[in-house]
Formats: structure tokens, C-alpha cells, sequence
């Protein structure tokens, strides 16, 4: 199960009318698995996939965790550097990383720095 649901991200980029769900999608996703990179373990939406993805041995090696309010607003940051940035360069800007709050709300969260 996601994560972000594609009404959520619409609702969070107020983007009601975007025509392109798959790239919409795309950006979610992305949006979930830098989060997941960056703590350094796998977040699932329930305690159920938690439990049922250690049972079956593919949780990774750093104890899981089930996704709160703080990850999922850090998701939602991220999801929406992506979307209002789409392009690798941007003339007079300067090119930036992981947004600042989203790192800021993950650092609990990471391996060997939070929890």
C-alpha cells in the first residue's frame, strides 16, 4: 500500500487538475523511496506490512518502521521540491538537495542518527 495516495499529493500541490497521473505518480513514489533512503530503513503504512514484511524476511537489515505524521509531511515536502522543480538546472537558481524541513523531519528517524 502507498504511502501517499495520488489525492493526497494532488490536495498537497493543490493540483487538482493534473493531467498526468503516471508522472504525478512517478514523483509520489520517488518522493517515498528518497524518504526511505534517507532514514536508512524501510517505512510501511501499517504495523500489519510491517509485520509482514519482517516475517518474510524482507524489512532490511535496520529495524522498519510504521509511517507518521512527520515522515509523511517530510514525504509531502520532498513530493512537492520535485514537482515545482522538475528540471535537473535551473537558470539562476542554485541547484539544491533534499528540501531542509523534510531532512529536518526525517532525522529522528534515520540509522545511526535518531532512534
Amino acid at each position: 500500500m502507498p504511502l501517499l495516495s495520488l489525492d493526497a499529493a494532488r490536495e498537497h500541490l493543490r493540483a487538482q487538475g493534473v493531467p498526468d497521473d503516471a508522472d504525478l505518480q512517478l514523483k509520489v513514489n520517488a518522493a517515498e523511496l528518497l524518504a526511505q533512503e534517507y532514514a536508512g530503513r524501510r517505512i510501511y503504512e501499517t504495523q500489519q506490512e510491517l509485520d509482514d514484511a519482517v516475517a518474510a524476511g524482507a524489512a532490511g537489515d535496520t529495524p522498519p518502521m510504521v509511517v507518521n505524521d512527520l515522515v509523511r509531511s517530510a514525504m509531502l515536502l520532498i513530493l512537492g521540491h520535485l514537482y515545482a522543480n522538475r528540471e535537473d538546472v535551473i537558470t539562476g537558481a542554485i541547484a539544491t538537495d533534499i528540501p531542509i524541513g523534510s531532512r529536518a523531519l526525517l532525522a529522528p528517524y534515520r540509522k545511526g542518527m535518531g532512534v
